[in-house]
């Protein structure tokens, strides 16, 4: 793990990898108001960065088990790689460039939902999370790009 100091200079020099999960359940798309920036504020799917030496299959199982407390039976669906670009950061002088691999994720039954990320969920219908203005231009991207055709 990387202390503040050199993750701050990772962040100014460099995009971050990271991973993005839309969980669904019948027809919608949960999402999660985020407590930190970038986002803050904002709902916006599960997800994390990829660590150094830290494959796709495993970062997306600790991912999964971190954001969604999910333990992955099979790997979730590959939906596309996306750019992100916010002028903030978790540092406060810091824009953060993210490239995101998103994939979607079909949820069974009841998640246990940890609060780390994240202040509050809400289940999203495509039409009510693409209507509302506090769910993130970046995760209706995902969905545009899902349900497009």
């Amino acid at each position: 793990m990387l202390d503040d100091i050199e993750f701050k200079t990772v962040i100014n020099s460099t995009p971050l990898v990271s991973i993005d999960i839309l969980p669904i359940k019948n027809g919608k798309v949960l999402l999660g108001k985020r407590i930190n920036k970038p986002a803050q504020g904002y709902y916006f799917s599960p997800g994390g960065r990829i660590y150094k030496n830290e494959t796709i299959n495993d970062a997306m199982t600790r991912i999964a088990k971190d954001e969604l407390n999910v333990n992955l039976k099979f790997m979730p669906t590959f939906i596309g790689i996306f750019e992100h670009f916010y002028k903030d950061s978790i540092f406060f002088d810091v824009s953060t460039h993210y490239i995101n691999l998103a994939y979607e994720l079909k949820v069974q039954g009841q998640i246990n939902l940890p609060t780390m990320q994240h202040e509050e969920y809400k289940w999203f219908s495509i039409e009510d999370l693409l209507d509302s203005n506090q769910v993130h231009k970046y995760v209706k991207d995902y969905i545009g790009v899902k349900y497009e055709k």
